[in-house]
């Protein structure tokens, strides 16, 4: 099976094969059971000879010619959603870094881009800027004259 070339795929055009179909795997099974040899049921339904030799060796082990499942990895902090969830409803106005060291108060093992995907799962966003900065803005440059007030003087 060579690349799969997926315009729409956010991997530049390269995605994984869909698997072959439960009728395809049952029929060289089948073909198998009933005489041919592995190679010779891959070559007749032309799929890999590799292909044939796992679905039997499954289908001998399981009684299962069912593709095994993909994806569907489950990020560690799914467990402890509702916590936080929780926090970031608390304190809305807590940065990502603000929010990974608040978790780690409570003991929730975190890093900030694990913390940045899961909040992405669940459609939320954090302020960019700590507290501080957005309290007081004379201490982070808003007091600095701008190109209008420049120009009124001029």
């Amino acid at each position: 099976m060579g690349e799969c070339l997926c315009i729409d795929s956010p991997s530049r055009g390269l995605a994984m094969p869909k698997a072959y179909s439960g009728d395809l795997r049952e029929r060289v099974i089948e073909a198998v059971e009933t005489g041919a040899s592995r190679r010779e049921a891959a070559e007749r339904f032309e799929v890999s000879a590799s292909s044939a030799i796992k679905w039997l060796q499954r289908w001998h082990e399981r009684r299962s010619a069912a593709p095994k499942l993909r994806g569907g990895s489950i990020s560690p902090l799914e467990e402890f959603a509702s916590e936080i969830l929780a926090l970031v409803a608390e304190q809305a106005d807590l940065t990502l870094v603000e929010t990974v060291a608040a978790l780690r108060k409570r003991r929730i093992k975190t890093s900030r881009s694990a913390l940045w995907r899961f909040l992405a799962r669940h459609n939320i966003t954090l302020k960019k800027k700590p507290a501080s900065c957005r309290a007081t803005a004379r201490r982070c440059g808003a007091s600095a004259p701008t190109l209008d007030a420049r120009a009124r003087h001029a």
